[in-house]
């Protein structure tokens, strides 16, 4: 184990930028943690013109650039990911896993899923999820955006009011639409210890579809996955931040030890 700090990377959901995880990410860093939030190539900026979409190739190399930065540096990673970032991160991993016994200091430890989409080797978060309870557009580019604010306000952010989730709903940007079909062809958790905060509130990926991506650990690597359940819904970084923040620290803790 660890004598320092690990660093942690979190991996947004779908059409989600980097700050809405702030109200998490400044609380562990003020406990002397390193973390940092992947800005995914297949969520668009919030103005401005779109580029071409990303897809969920991309965003996993996007996140092994900031993992392989920290490993570089000699740091011990744990990838926290939200939602469609399930995806992008177990692909992301190939390649930067700690092995027992090397002489290499850094690695990635861990896996960290908060109601968070993890397929099969060969099947997409599309095929995982099926379709989607909200109204979505798709563009000629390729880019998704979401219909209606109010009515993504009360499923994703349900255990919070209404106007509050319209708030955190505003955040939300555009997504690229092949990136939900991109199929998952390196399953990172097979190789790295897992664990799962299961949502028992989500509108989006309910419990029970939650409680499938467990499975599939378990099914696909042997092992089984750590499992903590909070009772909100599906961005607690929103509703709850003091929980994921409860939830982070007890896993870093473990590779502290």
């Amino acid at each position: 184990m660890s004598q320092s700090k690990p660093s942690i990377v979190i991996v947004p959901g779908a059409c989600a930028l980097p700050e809405l995880y702030d109200p998490v990410t400044t609380r562990i860093a003020s406990q002397g943690y390193e973390i940092h939030t992947v800005r995914l190539p297949s969520v668009g900026p919030s103005d401005g013109p779109l580029p071409e979409p990303g897809t969920m190739y991309d965003d996993a190399a996007a996140i092994a650039r900031e993992i392989e930065r920290l490993v570089e540096q000699g740091k011990e990673v744990v990838v926290v990911a939200h939602s469609y970032g399930g995806t992008p991160a177990s692909q992301s991993i190939q390649g930067l896993i700690k092995r027992e016994g090397s002489k290499d200091a850094g690695g990635v430890v861990r896996l960290a899923y908060m109601t968070a989409v993890v397929p099969p080797e060969g099947r997409s978060t599309a095929d995982v999820l099926g379709s989607l309870p909200m109204d979505i557009s798709v563009d000629d580019q390729g880019w998704m955006s979401l219909v209606d604010t109010a009515a993504f306000a009360a499923t994703a952010f349900s255990d919070m009011p209404l106007d509050e989730g319209k708030t955190w709903a505003r955040q939300f940007t555009h997504h690229s639409a092949a990136s939900l079909a991109n199929t998952l062809t390196h399953a990172g958790y097979k190789n790295v210890p897992v664990a799962y905060l299961l949502c028992t509130d989500d509108l989006v990926i309910s419990p029970d579809v939650q409680q499938k991506m467990i499975d599939t650990v378990a099914s696909e690597s042997g092992r089984e996955a750590d499992v903590t359940r909070i009772p909100t819904g599906h961005v607690p970084v929103a509703s709850a931040p003091e929980l994921v923040v409860d939830w982070i620290l007890k896993i870093v803790g473990w590779e502290e030890k």
